[in-house]
């Protein structure tokens, strides 16, 4: 199934456990389909069900930026997890409490498995993360705050953009969403 959002065209596959795999825009047309096919050889176009269609329109709110009044994380959305390894499943589980808005590192999410030393397979497994944004692979930095790397077409670039989106605070930096813009009324009115 394939759906656009803010960002582009985005992608989903799902069977009986739940959804299989999220794809993000490609910058290509066509290219989101084609490494969905790529990726699910065996996949049927069909209908999706209810609740792959829900997510599909609260996968493009939350690409909008307005994610239903909300900050809907997508935490609920059903996944096959028997299409990962058991620690990339571990790793994922902690990657999905990151809220919108919010971002953890690589090392945080090492040292909540447990495995503090663990920082480079962690980052690893969310290269190989194949629900981006249900699974918030964005959201994990470098323990300087750096974007680290991003498996999506267009690598970190896409990952400031989805965080930018979330208005999630990667720095001290005030942003522009920081900022207080309103005006006081006049006197005397």
């Amino acid at each position: 199934m394939l759906f656009e959002t803010a960002i582009g065209r985005c992608g989903l596959a799902w069977g009986a456990g739940g959804l299989l795999g999220v794809q993000l825009p490609e910058t290509a047309p066509g290219a989101a389909w084609a490494r969905l096919r790529k990726r699910y050889p065996d996949a049927v176009e069909t209908a999706p069900p209810p609740e792959v269609d829900e997510a599909a329109d609260r996968i493009i709110d939350l690409l909008a930026g307005n994610p239903g009044g909300g900050r809907d994380d997508l935490s609920d959305v059903a996944l096959d997890l028997t299409v990962v390894q058991p620690f990339n499943r571990r790793v994922y589980e902690i990657a999905r409490a990151i809220r919108p808005g919010e971002t953890s590192t690589y090392g945080q999410l090492a040292k909540a498995m447990g495995e503090p030393g663990a920082m480079r397979a962690v980052g690893k497994a969310l290269g190989e993360n194949p629900w981006p944004i249900v699974v918030p692979c964005h959201r994990v930095l470098g323990a300087d705050g750096r974007m680290g790397g991003f498996s999506a077409d267009g690598g970190a670039a896409t990952k400031a953009r989805l965080l930018t989106i979330e208005r999630a605070r990667v720095t001290d930096t005030p942003t522009l969403f920081d900022m207080d813009f309103s005006v006081a009324p006049p006197k005397g009115r």
